[in-house]
């Protein structure tokens, strides 16, 4: 694409430590000549998200890989009581294919993390591709369960993880203002994507049996390659702050002054253990912040989605199956998904727009602790939905509760993180919900097995959603109360240092474009360091 940057560049700024070029001095003595310092006219603020333009062409591929990562592992399950009958599998063993696929969609997000924080958004997003065709085309030549939960848990749900995370995190990148909108519109690829897949997987099932029907699906997953190379990488690098250059320039002295030592055979001490064991932590800490542990609005986020996840996926991978059982035709157990997709696909831009009122947004984890219980109420009812009309009634509630829970799920953690830190939060999140993911299913589905009868499971999911929902309540209503008291106590300790946000976004504008004059101290601190290197050369 022509004005593109190239195909592997990072959307993130430079890893500290790493040296432009025109940072860099040149290896000889140390007096022959001076370290090249930055240019003022290369130094001003960083660009802020558009929050449009080529955004939305972003959304549009967030749309389709996002889609495919949160609708597949439902779709699938149209296939399982036909596979169920081909391997002569028990519920709860049919029910591992999802959840490992979600799982491992779930659990890989950290590396997902580290590998867009190396490579960008763009790269990432076209290798996860990739590896679901390849899964899907494997699968279909499987001759056991177990290769099944390979192929299609392991290396499909590797590979939707590389999509779901990179499009989440460059909507963060493209948008501020427009945010919880473009999140909702990108989060409705899923419901999109169930709606169609749905069907779909019925159909190609009745012409191709489900080895070929995973041989085209296999195909279709290949279009999010396609998604990946939407996503340009937006701006230049950063110019780095005044502390870093000036870190970098002892580094560059010292290594010289180690280099003469060396030929001189003067010793030079050596980084004791201890801060190579810190710089270890650091490079660990830079792809994954582990001090969000210490954050208390994480933590409570965290707690709350570990347990909303245990019932969270179950009762939507059963819906069909349920269906079937209860002697509904095929077809319409799969139109089931679709009322339920067509539903979710108002729900996810809606709940965005509400989200993003002036009313709603700042208070916006009441609002989705909210949808997880009202999602859980739902559950709890399903059981009293006697024939195909009342499920068809269950299905569009159900649809709209998980719109409104899918459109705030990561909207949520980047109000309480910030964009900063959302790439290491959103892999820490996923892999601690892997397991619960994991779990959720075939829990379930060990309850149809014992009891004979889906509605236990439909009530253990429901009973665990109302408890999520109501936990998160209760402790955002404690986390913004302390939040309130804080600040209250900031302002009467130092009340010039509290500012407005808007006030800081200028002064940091305003201190980046100044970078220029400030680096004359740096200069003279490479001077002192000059001097006290050659002190030590001459004693």
């Amino acid at each position: 694409m022509c004005g593109c940057p190239a195909w592997g560049g990072a959307e993130s700024p430079s890893p500290r430590g790493s040296v432009p070029q025109s940072h860099r001095a040149s290896r000889g003595a140390l007096g022959s000549r001076p370290l090249a310092m930055p240019s003022p006219a290369n130094a001003g603020p960083a660009p802020g998200p558009p929050d449009g333009g080529w955004g939305w062409v972003v959304v549009f591929g967030a749309f389709i890989s996002i889609g495919f990562a949160y609708a597949f592992p439902k779709g699938i399950a149209i296939f399982f009581k036909e596979i169920q009958g081909f391997f002569d599998t028990s519920y709860s063993e049919i029910a591992w294919v999802s959840s490992i696929m979600l799982a491992t969609t779930y659990g890989a997000g950290p590396i997902s993390s580290i590998l867009v924080n190396r490579y960008g958004s763009r790269p990432v997003v076209i290798f996860g591709g990739l590896l679901c065709g390849i899964g899907m085309v494997s699968a279909a030549f499987c001759t056991s369960i177990l290769q099944l939960y390979i192929c299609v848990g392991f290396i499909t749900g590797f590979g939707l993880a590389l999509n779901l995370q990179p499009s989440v995190i460059i909507i963060g990148k493209y948008f501020l203002k427009r945010r919880p909108i473009a999140n909702g519109l990108a989060m409705a690829g899923s419901p999109v994507m169930l709606c169609t897949l749905a069907p779909l997987n019925q159909f190609l099932f009745d012409n191709f049996g489900w080895r070929g029907s995973f041989l085209i699906l296999g195909a279709i997953l290949l279009n999010c390659c396609v998604a990946g190379a939407l996503f340009r990488p937006i701006g230049a690098p950063k110019i780095q702050s005044n502390e870093e250059v000036k870190e970098v320039l002892k580094e560059e002295v010292t290594k010289d002054a180690m280099e003469m030592n060396s030929s001189t055979n003067i010793p030079v001490e050596t980084k004791p253990e201890e801060e190579e064991a810190k710089d270890c932590c650091e490079k660990i800490n830079k792809y994954l912040d582990f001090s969000l542990f210490k954050h208390r609005g994480f933590l409570i986020y965290l707690i709350g989605n570990v347990l909303m996840f245990l019932g969270f996926f179950a009762p939507i991978v059963f819906l069909a199956p349920y269906a079937k059982h209860i002697g509904i035709d095929e077809y319409s157990a799969a139109f089931l998904l679709s009322v339920l997709a067509i539903v979710d696909m108002i729900a996810r831009p809606a709940t965005g727009i509400i989200a993003n009122s002036k009313w709603v947004r700042p208070r916006i984890q009441y609002f989705f602790s909210f949808s997880i219980a009202f999602n859980g109420a739902c559950h709890l009812l399903c059981p009293l939905a006697s024939g195909y009309k009342g499920l068809v009634i269950y299905s569009v509630f159900f649809g709209l509760a998980f719109g409104m829970v899918c459109a705030m799920l990561f909207e949520t953690l980047m109000d309480l993180v910030g964009a900063t830190r959302f790439t290491s939060a959103v892999g820490l999140v996923t892999i601690a919900e892997c397991c619960t993911i994991l779990l959720g299913p075939p829990i379930g589905g060990t309850l149809i097995d014992t009891f004979g009868d889906y509605k236990y499971m439909f009530i253990k999911c429901g009973a665990v959603m109302v408890l999520a929902g109501t936990f998160l309540f209760i402790m955002n209503y404690y986390n913004y109360r302390m939040l309130a008291k804080e600040k209250r106590k900031a302002k009467e300790e130092d009340p010039k240092s509290v500012r407005t946000e808007s006030e800081g976004r200028n002064n940091l504008n305003k201190d980046t474009a100044q970078d220029g004059p400030e680096l004359e101290p740096l200069r003279e601190e490479q001077e002192r360091l000059k001097k006290e290197v050659n002190g030590t050369n001459e004693v």
